[in-house]
């Protein structure tokens, strides 16, 4: 199953695992519009994507219009929406997230508004759009395996934890509750992937011997952001069609292997 025809919204798209997903929706006949921060990179991200097929706004997705702006133009460019992906997101450990008797009130307000805020105001964009066409849609959110699979010697960031559970509850409650309406709501829980918020881990000799025992899978390594791609595509797509309120774990076996602890505890 393709997805010719449709059109999906990919919030945080120009950049790591957004814009690796933008290309494979691209690729399977969707037109996709995609925002993120830096302008540069937008455009470089619009350029491979092909004006033909892509269009994108340069904005904050804390904003609670960034989204709504984003779903318009691509609702005035190719007619419709018939997708969400929200991806944007991050760490808040350099504004204060960490162990909860180290977080600072700077540092849990940050992560708040960057992992749990601003998907809620993408989801409810969407949401309002796919009511005014009345005839459904999808929405997927980015989890983590952090989100109800801790790892506390090397990634104790509990603010981000908290955000990511969140959207477990978040996505349930609305997949649940829009379900009569033909929008489903997916999450989709990566592990530790290559991507510009990982850099700190993947510069610790001591997380990434641990992150070989724990995502063991395809020899053990650090994901890839186009390991997630398929799964994007299958989720938005109308091969899920009848799938909503779910959660999966791409994410090398993480959630269900111990992992070893070989070194001193990491920062």
């Amino acid at each position: 199953m393709t997805l010719s025809g449709k059109t999906i919204a990919v919030i945080g798209g120009s950049t790591g695992l957004g814009f690796s997903a933008a290309k494979a929706l691209v690729a399977q006949g969707a037109k996709v519009g995609i925002c993120g921060r830096s302008r540069d990179r937008l455009e470089d991200a619009l350029a491979e994507l092909g004006n033909d097929q892509a269009c994108g706004l340069c904005g904050d997705a804390t904003n609670s219009e960034t989204a709504g702006e984003l779903i318009a133009e691509l609702v005035s460019r190719f007619g419709r929406l018939d997708g969400l992906y929200h991806v944007a997101g991050g760490s808040g450990r350099s504004k204060g997230d960490g162990p909860l008797h180290e977080m600072t009130d700077e540092g849990w307000q940050y992560t708040v508004d960057l992992n749990l805020s601003s998907l809620i105001w993408s989801n409810r964009a969407a949401v309002r759009q796919f009511l005014a066409q009345g005839d459904g849609g999808a929405i997927l959110n980015m989890g983590s395996v952090l989100g109800d699979s801790p790892s506390p010697t090397f990634f104790a960031s509990h603010a981000y934890a908290a955000t990511k559970s969140a959207v477990i509850g978040f996505s349930k409650s609305i997949a649940a509750h829009y379900a009569s309406d033909n929008i489903r709501v997916n999450v989709i829980a990566p592990a530790l992937v290559e991507t510009p918020m990982s850099e700190r881990a993947q510069g610790n000799e001591a997380i990434m011997d641990f992150v070989r025992t724990k995502q063991p899978l395809d020899g053990g390594r650090i994901g890839a952001p186009e390991d997630l791609d398929a799964a994007v595509v299958f989720l938005l797509g109308p091969g899920s069609k009848f799938v909503t309120g779910q959660v999966l774990a791409v994410d090398g076996g993480w959630s269900v292997t111990e992992g070893q602890v070989g070194r001193e505890k990491s920062e």
